[in-house]
């Protein structure tokens, strides 16, 4: 069924938005959530999504043009051929701030005048929206920018902010109703009411004044507005638990349902529901809730830790025996470190010595550092040894990987040697004499090596 593309309302006041853009061109396949146009207001520049798909036809509205709210400017039709609708509705009247709502009971106290607040249009085919809750107490002061309610639609959850400053002296609807587009839902005034008028829409609403009184020169709000894409961002209900694995793909609707009825989103993708989910996924949702709710409980895993020693020791030995192997013996500094912490560890052994920008690996068959010798890239370490010395880092704590880790920092002090290993690596005791035995070697490396 072919969908009307209309100007959508983005304030409370608008009557017309200024097409800056089309993103589509006539004769485009889209698909809902595209992006088809861009449109301005005197606040904000939004970016309008197709609710449907289909093929984009009649276009009726140019760039650069200044379009009034509501009024049809394309159509998504279900074939490229398809046309000729636009131009008969490009007519239609766009909604009117001031229309008239359900006529207010005899006995309800009369209204304040004022500046109307209107229910806005969202979304192209929108012609209600959910009122959730409003966001500033009856007779409270707002300054312009500030939100002054949250609305719902079918497809998202939006703050909708205050065009002007000044005191809410009458609110026409409560949370939880559906207020259709245009309808008058508050009152702003300039002056602080005595007694806030509070009405549902069962209750009745009223008119919008035919013409708002002028209004007077305010002084600049003490905070500066918020930002025209910050007050119009879309806003999502709390989720009902933390999100693990990435976000959760749901519509704003389906999170709120979920949230009163203490459901679990996480469980749809555990059974492999294709995401985003939507409101006709909630009875899958409630069967799966009710599931997990009869499956008997596993039993916890039993809580392990892995082994983390710390040791200090003096440099200037290291950074001279670094110097020699250099020059006298033509080793690499990385071929030495492995020599030391292979001969803590216990021979043969294979060590991974890595930097902040390179990982090397050596074979460490006797104590001799002229035994040391570059092992294949498929090798498996023994051990890692991590220098980070030429780093700013101080102290680390990694966690455990599949083969202990020594790492070596450089602190205020001098050198810290920090060793992990996972869970049944390494013996405390075993653990215990490596760490102590590669910082002696560290600390006097000729004494052990030659």
């Amino acid at each position: 069924m072919p969908l009307d593309v209309i100007m959508p309302a983005l304030g409370m006041a608008q009557d017309t938005g200024h097409l800056v853009a089309w993103k589509k061109k006539p004769g485009d396949r889209v698909a809902a959530g595209d992006v088809l146009f861009e449109v301005e207001t005197d606040k904000s520049v939004m970016e309008v999504e197709a609710q449907g798909e289909g093929w984009l036809v009649d276009v009726a509205a140019e760039e650069g043009s200044d379009v009034p709210v509501g009024r049809v400017i394309a159509r998504i039709a279900d074939s490229p051929g398809e046309s000729g609708a636009a131009e008969a509705q490009a007519s239609a009247p766009a909604p009117d701030a001031g229309a008239e709502a359900p006529a207010p009971a005899p006995d309800t106290p009369a209204l304040p005048e004022g500046r109307a607040v209107i229910m806005p249009v969202l979304g192209m085919a929108q012609d209600a929206g959910l009122l959730v809750a409003w966001s500033v107490e009856p007779g409270a002061r707002v300054e312009a920018g500030d939100t002054l309610f949250e609305v719902e639609t079918d497809k998202s959850v939006m703050e909708v902010p205050a065009e002007a400053a000044g005191y809410l002296a009458a609110t026409l609807a409560a949370a939880g109703e559906e207020v259709p587009t245009g309808e008058v839902i508050a009152i702003l005034t300039e002056t602080a009411p005595e007694a806030p008028v509070t009405r549902t829409r069962a209750e009745g609403a009223a008119p919008a004044p035919a013409t708002p009184p002028a209004k007077a020169e305010e002084p600049a709000p003490a905070t500066p507005p918020a930002r025209a894409e910050e007050r119009a961002r879309p806003v999502s209900p709390p989720a009902p638990a933390p999100e693990t694995g990435g976000r959760l793909l749901a519509s704003p609707k389906l999170r709120r349902l979920a949230h009163e009825e203490g459901l679990d989103l996480a469980l749809l993708r555990q059974a492999g529901v294709p995401e985003p989910w939507h409101v006709r996924d909630l009875e899958r949702l409630r069967a799966l809730a009710a599931e997990a709710a009869t499956a008997p409980a596993a039993a916890p895993a039993p809580a392990t830790a892995g082994l983390r020693l710390v040791a200090t020791l003096s440099e200037d030995s290291l950074a001279g025996t670094l110097a020699w192997a250099a020059e006298r013996a033509d080793l690499a500094p990385e071929a030495v470190l492995a020599g030391l912490a292979g001969a803590a560890l216990g021979l043969p052994a294979t060590v991974a010595v890595e930097t902040l920008h390179a990982r090397s690996l050596w074979h460490v068959p006797s104590r001799r550092l002229t035994a040391v010798t570059a092992a294949g890239e498929d090798a498996t370490p023994s051990l890692v040894l991590r220098d980070l010395t030429a780093s700013r880092l101080t102290e680390i704590a990694a966690g455990p990987e599949p083969a202990p880790v020594l790492t070596l920092t450089r602190g205020p002090a001098g050198l810290t040697l920090t060793l992990e290993a996972a869970p049944g690596a390494l013996a405390p005791l075993a653990a215990a004499r490596l760490l102590d035995g590669l910082a002696g070697r560290l600390e006097d490396p000729l004494r052990h090596l030659f």
